[in-house]
């Protein structure tokens, strides 16, 4: 403390007064009431350098408390809940350190978010790339007919979209964790948002030759965002192809009543475990019965698309009889 040339000069000061008025009271009056002056301005000196002792203290213990929140410790809590400038200072200390970890717990958060977006990119480009790659060694046949040749060609070009559509969509996937996208309120005909759905699985569905049924009203609709939401149906109904057993059968149905609109997607396939159905939404989890390839990543993506508009969704299933997911678009939300 005494190496600050503030207390320093403060000292000399006091000294200075010391000697002054200690002499003008020999002086002027008596020895005794120089001593007596002399006394107090000593206790006077020496309580004034202990509290200005005990400010620096607390002073220094601020200084420690910034150090450790730059090495990103946040834990420390400097109040005193007193009256006071330094109480006060302390107080508005700690009102800057919880905003602080508060941007850094965001910021972590954010990070996590973005790896998470990437990886559901890159599972959802698994299966246009896969179709393609089988297309391609089909049209790399010279003994294929040019009606094939065509349709596969086609196929290709629509995978290709969707293959835009999904990598342009990486930060608006990484805003669908934060609930920052701006979902579409337009009127979507699940008709044709199913006959979107199914185009870039009918692929792998015809190689393990599975029977596929649509059932529903053309006129069928509800409010939401017509390519978030087929999105979302693709990664369903790519998992019920996934777990569907060759030569069976995929049904999709919709129906729309005065409350909700509802698109059941089913398979008769080897189903979930009971103990998995309450997990299967979150995100990286394989239940015992997932592939080898599964990411886990197509149902939580689904989940939160449907959630984030607004939607619901279930899921039925029993080992050895198949899954139904039961997605509901209600039309008002109380």
């Amino acid at each position: 403390m005494l190496r600050n040339r503030e207390i320093q000069f403060f000292l000399l000061v006091l000294i200075t007064i010391l000697i002054i008025a200690t002499g003008v009271a020999y002086f002027l009056f008596s020895g005794q009431v120089a001593l007596v002056i002399f006394i107090i301005s000593v206790l006077l000196i020496g309580c004034s350098l202990f509290f200005t002792k005990w400010r620096y203290q607390e002073i220094e213990k601020l200084s420690g408390y910034l150090r450790k929140i730059t090495s990103g410790d946040y834990a420390l809590d400097v109040r005193d809940n007193h009256e006071g400038e330094l109480s006060i200072l302390k107080s508005d200390i700690y009102k800057v350190t919880l905003k602080l970890s508060e941007h850094s717990a965001l910021l972590q958060q954010d990070k996590v978010k973005l790896t998470n977006a990437i990886s559901d990119i890159s599972h959802q480009l698994k299966t246009p790339l896969t179709s393609m790659m089988v297309m391609a060694d089909l049209l790399g046949d010279a003994k294929l007919n040019d009606l094939k040749r065509t349709e596969f060609t086609n196929n290709i070009r629509v995978q290709l979209e969707r293959i835009e559509w999904l990598v342009s969509s990486l930060l608006k996937l990484s805003k669908i964790d934060a609930g920052t996208v701006l979902f579409k309120k337009d009127i979507v005909h699940v008709s044709e948002l199913v006959e979107r759905v199914v185009q870039p699985v009918l692929v792998p569905m015809d190689i393990k030759q599975q029977n596929l049924k649509v059932n529903g009203e053309k006129e069928v609709s509800f409010i939401g965002d017509f390519n978030w939401t087929a999105e979302a149906l693709i990664n369903i109904l790519k998992n019920c192809i996934e777990h569907t057993k060759d030569g069976g059968e995929i049904k999709i149905s919709f129906i729309e009543n005065e409350l909700y609109t509802e698109i059941i997607i089913s398979d008769n396939g080897k189903g979930i475990a009971k103990e998995d159905l309450p997990y299967i939404f979150q995100r990286f989890y394989k239940g015992k019965n997932a592939g080898e390839d599964s990411v886990g990543i197509g149902l939580a993506m689904a989940y939160s698309i449907i959630k984030s508009q607004q939607g619901d969704i279930e899921v039925k299933s029993k080992i050895g009889q198949g899954t139904g997911f039961f997605i509901k678009f209600y039309k008002q939300v109380i």
